[in-house]
């Protein structure tokens, strides 16, 4: 056999271990229902329907930093006017927005908990929220992902310091 043919045949030969290495970065794509628990306005937005992208950093241990980026709008709205004491209007929640940052922990292959925190955008406001969320994955190989989370919009309304929570239910897939 020449050289260069032991050569390639080497090189052939490596190529499984090196496809066998874990990628540093896993995203998700999510599709999810969510259900308002408590709100101000919660007959102005009782359901809403939205998607979200979860991307974590693959590392040698079981807890991964993640980032979450999700939107979700509300259709569903009662027609009521409510205002506060003063007369002036309670905006109701057409939709949210939000960019988290935190922890994934994977006791097994199948199951992972996440807990994330950062901005959360509730019309023209900013706010804190954070989610908690535990999670499915159906195969080992985890390409499908089921979960279910709470989330907690802090000091939704102003004038009452009351804050906004949906419990939602999430079904996706890996995109890479």
């Amino acid at each position: 056999m020449q050289p260069t043919s032991k050569m390639y045949l080497f090189f052939f030969m490596l190529i499984p271990f090196f496809g066998q290495a874990q990628k540093k970065v896993s995203s998700y794509l999510l599709a999810q229902y969510n259900q308002t628990v408590f709100d101000r306005t919660l007959g102005n937005n009782p359901w809403g329907v939205g998607l979200e992208s979860e991307t974590y950093f693959n590392t040698a241990t079981k807890l991964k930093p993640m980032i979450v980026l999700s939107g979700t709008i509300y259709l569903e709205d009662d027609k009521v006017y409510r205002a506060n004491a003063d007369g002036t209007l309670i905006n109701d929640v057409r939709g949210v927005g939000t960019l988290f940052i935190g922890s994934l922990f994977q006791p097994t292959k199948k199951i992972y908990v996440a807990l994330v925190a950062g901005p959360a955008i509730i019309g023209s406001q900013t706010l804190l929220g954070i989610q908690s969320s535990l999670g499915y994955y159906f195969s080992t190989r985890q390409r499908c992902t089921a979960k279910i989370s709470y989330l907690n919009v802090f000091n939704r309304d102003k004038t009452t310091k009351q804050n906004f929570g949906t419990i939602s239910i999430a079904i996706g897939f890996k995109l890479f």
